[in-house]
């Protein structure tokens, strides 16, 4: 049996679901805290590109269904193969958000678990950086992965 592998990860920032999702849909505001450059905001039936400081290369998304202040989805490739990324918001104590990420899926085997291990220290990031900078303005990706350059 061949078990197909999904990442999911939350975090709880301390911002109202409004401010976060337009924090996630906002190029201008993503490239603030995670992403190099984005061509355009996260908007259904769109698809847009993204640059990551540490890759010189660019990332098609292609967005799917987006509900404002709840939930935003986007197809990207990665290793040539299309993962659905689902992002979900859930209002929390003292006008705070849940952060849910999911991502689907691959094959149970070795470049699936390849794919698990980094994908979610990825979106561990991804959700570590985004609460870093609406809580504290702080870009924690800024010259966090120089060393990759090398």
């Amino acid at each position: 049996m061949n078990e197909l592998l999904e990442i999911k990860t939350a975090i709880q920032a301390g911002k109202p679901v409004s401010v976060v999702f337009e924090a996630i849909a906002n190029p201008q505001q993503m490239s603030d805290y995670f992403i190099a450059y984005g061509s355009g905001r996260l908007e259904e039936g769109k698809t847009i590109q993204w640059r990551f400081p540490e890759f010189d290369m660019e990332f098609p998304i292609r967005v799917g269904k987006i509900i404002p202040d709840s939930y935003l989805s986007y197809w990207w490739t990665n290793d040539g193969v299309e993962t659905l990324v689902e992002i979900t918001l859930t209002p929390a104590a003292a006008g705070s958000t849940v952060v849910t990420v999911t991502e689907k899926s691959r094959n149970n085997d070795e470049d699936g678990r390849r794919w698990l291990m980094q994908n979610t220290e990825g979106w561990a990031n991804f959700l570590a950086c985004l609460k870093a900078w609406l809580e504290y303005g702080i870009n924690l990706r800024n010259g966090a992965f120089d060393f990759l350059k090398s």
